[in-house]
């Protein structure tokens, strides 16, 4: 009777011990949903608070080219100066958030989004930097050619506070200009930076003299004539006075700015682009979601709420840091949360191996993410040494494509890694999932601790089968290079793109029109959205404003005009090549040291087997290369390593639980093959999560991308059996010659200490 009451009791117990695991884990569910919920409804107001670039919203963007006008050799200072004087001029534009950027030595960028006259932008951009003397009355009392060009310095008054010193180059002028004015009724000198006879007045903005809200950079009272050099003086912090330095200089120093490039984008151009990106975003997301649950269950929810927080937290930061979003930085957010569910699939399947190996649910939390920390890790700070060296080497859309990526980068090892952990370590402390692996995870019991009696595949095997398929197509490009060559887009040589948002023309017509405004030729391609024309005319402002009222005139479309001079393509190949080998050589290296020469140098075969591929791929597919797909093989770059560091991370694991040093070739054959099947699945799933929102991207998104999508496609699906077949096979080929080489190098070193002259030689 006692030992059936006992029972009873311990049958309670278990009752109550399992509603209270239920109760516990539909606690935390409703948590997880109400998170969910709220990263839901913040994103979208988060996401329209941000500042858009003129290819999201429209605006007018233009690259300078900056040298001295009296010929003297233009120095950073001076490029700096000229740099400042134009903030100082966009202010007047009335643009929210303008964008100015140095680019090498002597070019300025402008990217005006949302500017409507194009004219007055750039007229009030391109005007020579003007510094004038008045008096209280406005009149004209001198120019900066009494002054010394760039002759502000930063000084302290008699008090020690900041101030500014002026050298005086005319000192007779000064001084008979000074003496005159110490007699007016109002003696006072105003000293005008750009000062426009239309809008400024000193009876008006005499108050606000040094501030930002007025032209007018400083003003005193003279109450003797002078010819030294000039101290403003007045309550100025360092950095004002700093500031005051750089905008006299500018003002004095006779810059010439030379227009090398120039885009428009219109207001419906840029509307419409926005929307279906988004749309393309979404659904990328959408699908990435739905991959997950399919192949996690439970777990696959928890990476949905990390995703939504990741989205989230990007674009907090981003948002702090004031970026702009543009429509690169957009398709390097979508493929960077393709990139950033491989953290959650590289632990996910270390648990899993864990559970198949009969650990306990928590035992195998804690031991796969342990194991899959520094594959991680390895795997995202080479992706980031990659969009270091996009930012610091590319130009305007693949600086800002650089920039959403490193934020990526960043909020992956933050939100993908460490909270998600938090997240699962909380459902797993539960207990209710203990008896439940396959709804947790996707584990069933009947697999737990079954050996695999199966041989291992020969994956190496099929390597010889791809790399003959890779070579096929790389030589077909050959051909097809050296009979027509490649579509480069305006980026890559001189000339214009005029973009019309109609495909109510046909191509007849619009070599006529070409004819008519005397323009060359370059090619005509109507699309399902918009026409697109490209000339070798490097246009001229009068002349863009001539092709525009043109087109507008007769098809009622509005139009987009983009030109592009040869110094920029230059530049930009020249870059884009120093780029991709920067980033090679930054990847054998990394890979060296974490790892060994043989890995590196069979990772980096594989990055240029990947880089062939995508240029194989634009050139059969009469692709346009742009600036878009640097960005796309630079990103590959950083993805395709990431993979490949994944299996070599896994086949140095294995090679530790053998006598390494006494591997043979076969031997080690074996290892990498074992290798290559526990990373198979991982490899393929988290290709899968990028490739959804890229082709989201492709069949959704704008045609501006266009070039990047295909080229990211091609890039991970050759980077996929690259990383999982290529990178093996070179390892071993190049690990057992090494070892071959040591063996030589012994028996010799060997037979040199037994050999005595005179006894036995």
């Amino acid at each position: 009777m006692k030992r059936k009451e006992k029972v009873k009791d311990k049958k309670i117990k278990e009752k109550k011990h399992m509603a209270k695991e239920k109760k516990s884990m539909l606690l935390k569910t409703g948590l997880l949903v109400v998170v969910a919920a709220i990263v839901c409804f913040l994103i979208v107001p988060l996401f329209k608070s941000l500042n858009f670039g003129l290819d999201l919203q429209g605006g007018f963007e233009i690259l300078y080219e900056v040298s001295p006008i009296d010929g003297s050799k233009m120095t950073k200072d001076k490029l700096n100066a000229t740099y400042k004087s134009m903030l100082k001029r966009i202010d007047t534009l009335g643009v929210s958030e303008p964008e100015i950027t140095l680019e090498g030595n002597d070019k300025i960028r402008v990217k005006l989004a949302g500017v409507t006259n194009k004219d007055e932008a750039r007229e009030t951009l391109s005007t020579v930097a003007t510094l004038t003397f008045r008096d209280s009355e406005d009149n004209l009392l001198m120019s900066s050619d009494v002054l010394e060009a760039g002759g502000a310095r930063l000084t302290t008054d008699a008090n020690g506070r900041p101030a500014v010193s002026l050298a005086v180059k005319d000192k007779d002028t000064f001084y008979k200009v000074t003496n005159a004015v110490k007699d007016y009724e109002n003696n006072i000198i105003a000293i005008w930076l750009d000062y426009n006879e239309m809008t400024d007045s000193y009876a008006s903005e005499g108050s606000m003299c040094g501030t930002s809200e007025s032209n007018c950079i400083s003003s005193a009272t003279v109450s003797e004539g002078f010819a030294s050099d000039v101290i403003i003086q007045g309550n100025f912090t360092e950095e004002e006075a700093s500031n005051l330095v750089d905008l006299i200089n500018s003002g004095s120093l006779p810059a010439k700015l030379t227009e090398i490039s120039s885009k428009t984008v219109g207001a419906s151009f840029g509307d419409a682009t926005l929307t279906m990106t988004m749309y393309a975003g979404i659904a990328g997301i959408l699908a990435i979601i739905i991959l997950l649950i399919g192949i996690y269950n439970f777990a696959g929810i928890i990476s949905a709420v990390s995703i939504l927080l990741y989205t989230l937290f990007v674009f907090a930061a981003f948002w702090l840091i004031g970026g702009v979003l543009t429509l690169p930085g957009i398709a390097a957010l979508i493929l960077g949360i393709g990139m950033a569910v491989d953290a959650n699939v590289l632990t996910y399947s270390r648990i899993k191996e864990e559970l198949l190996k009969g650990r306990s649910l928590e035992t195998a939390f804690k031991n796969g993410s342990k194991a899959s920390f520094g594959t991680i890790l390895d795997a995202n700070l080479t992706t980031l040494l990659v969009a270091i060296i996009m930012f610091y080497l590319g130009e305007s859309s693949v600086k800002g494509f650089a920039t959403m990526l490193i934020i990526n980068i960043i909020v992956t090892m933050v939100t993908m890694v460490f909270i998600t952990r938090i997240l699962m370590k909380m459902f797993v402390k539960t207990k209710y999932f203990d008896n439940k692996l396959n709804l947790f995870i996707g584990v069933h019991e009947e697999n737990i601790n079954k050996t695999d009696k199966k041989p291992t595949y020969n994956y190496l095997g099929l390597s010889k089968f791809f790399a003959a398929f890779s070579l096929v197509v790389i030589l077909a490009s050959v051909v097809m290079f050296a009979f027509k060559g490649m579509n480069l887009g305006i980026d890559f040589q001189a000339g214009s793109d005029i973009t019309l948002a109609t495909t109510e023309v046909s191509e007849k017509d619009l070599r006529s029109d070409l004819k008519e405004l005397k323009l060359d030729e370059v090619s005509i391609d109507i699309t399902s959205s918009e026409t697109d024309i490209r000339v070798s005319d490097e246009l001229k402002e009068d002349e863009i404003n001539k092709v525009e009222s043109y087109f507008l005139d007769k098809y009622n479309a509005s139009v987009d005009i983009g030109v592009v001079s040869n110094v920029v393509k230059q530049d930009l190949i020249k870059n884009a090549i120093f780029s991709i080998v920067i980033s090679l050589i930054g990847i054998i290296l990394y890979i060296t040291f974490r790892f060994k020469f043989s890995y590196g140098i069979s990772s980096v075969i594989c990055l240029v087997h990947d880089a062939l591929m995508m240029v194989a791929s634009v050139i059969l597919l009469r692709v346009e290369v742009n600036s878009m797909f640097i960005a796309a093989v630079l990103a590959i770059i950083g993805y395709s390593i990431n993979n490949t560091i994944v299996v070599f991370d896994r086949v140095r694991e294995n090679l530790r639980k053998k006598d390494k040093e006494n591997l043979n070739k076969e031997e080690l054959k074996d290892v990498v093959n074992i290798s290559i099947k526990e990373t198979m699945a991982r490899s393929i799933y988290t290709s899968l999560t990028t490739l959804l929102p890229v082709i989201a991207l492709l069949v959704m998104g704008s045609r501006e991308i266009l070039t990047f999508n295909v080229a990211m496609i091609v890039g991970l699906i050759a980077g996929t059996y690259s990383s999982l077949l290529l990178a093996g096979w070179l390892y071993v080929f190049f690990a057992s010659k090494k070892k071959n080489n040591n063996k030589k190098k012994k028996v010799v070193k060997e037979v040199s200490e037994k050999t005595i002259k005179g006894i036995n030689d």
